[in-house]
């Protein structure tokens, strides 16, 4: 199937497509943006979990060459991977060409804890992206049920009726969750993203050792829960591959999967 028009991508085959798009962006400056860095060095003051530089990067690249009219960020934080984001799509105000750069129509940052999302709302009003970005602090799962219920509705719903959770169409979901949280909200994101969407997040860590089964009325121990995620996690990747595409990237500390609904709309 020839495909790439869309990303500013000559003709091509879909995987000769999607090869570019995961590629790493020669053009674009290695260092971290200042404020992301400044954010990182107080995310290992708070001993909380930093996404790999190498996967940051990477996810900035590839959002630069999807022309997403509706961005979604699941897992804020204190807003480390936004501040990538927003550096990508506003750059440093104090340079015209980069304030002009291609950049979503709406961009929403899903951050549950409301002591982060205070933090996240300065960090977006730095930027002077609050006209097109919003935190909303209720939990994943909550805003991809009200969304679906929404879309189902939405033929029988007069105009004026209240608009859905999340600008309609979605077409990126980046995903920055602990290990345990990722393959359940992955799964969330496919249901509510558009046709020709993509979906971005990092793999489940692979178990390694002997670990046994789980017995009934038991609780599991990390190590059965991280089997059960990963084994969730390689259904999810069979079912999107029946009919979709993926990709993966090897990068150092975690490998990033790409996924792109299909533009059937079936």
């Amino acid at each position: 199937m020839a495909t790439g028009g869309d990303y500013g991508l000559p003709q091509m085959s879909e995987r000769q497509m999607f090869e570019q798009l995961l590629d790493v962006d020669n053009a674009r400056a290695e260092d971290e943006p200042i404020i992301a860095s400044n954010i990182g060095q107080q995310m290992l003051h708070m001993n909380l979990r930093v996404m790999p530089k190498s996967v940051r990067a990477r996810i900035r690249d590839i959002s630069g060459r999807i022309p997403a009219k509706n961005a979604v960020l699941v897992g804020g934080g204190i807003g480390h991977l936004a501040a990538w984001l927003l550096d990508l799509w506003v750059g440093d105000l104090s340079e015209v060409e980069k304030a002009k750069l291609p950049r979503p129509d709406s961009f929403r940052i899903i951050e549950p804890a409301g002591k982060f999302v205070v933090i996240i709302e300065r960090l977006v009003r730095r930027y002077n992206a609050e006209n097109w970005t919003q935190v909303l602090a209720n939990p994943w799962k909550e805003i991809t049920a009200e969304t679906l219920s929404w879309s189902a509705a939405t033929t029988a719903l007069p105009s004026s009726a209240r608009p859905s959770p999340l600008p309609q169409p979605i077409d990126l979901i980046i995903l920055d969750l602990p290990e345990n949280q990722r393959v359940s909200a992955a799964e969330s994101a496919f249901e509510i993203l558009a046709p020709g969407g993509f979906i971005l997040v990092t793999e489940p860590e692979v178990p390694t050792g002997e670990v046994p089964e789980v017995e009934i009325g038991e609780n599991m121990s990390d190590a059965q829960e991280k089997v059960v995620s990963f084994n969730r996690w390689i259904n999810f990747i069979k079912f999107v591959n029946e009919s979709h595409t993926i990709g993966f990237v090897e990068l150092s500390g975690a490998t990033l999967a790409v996924i792109r609904r299909s533009d059937s709309t079936e």
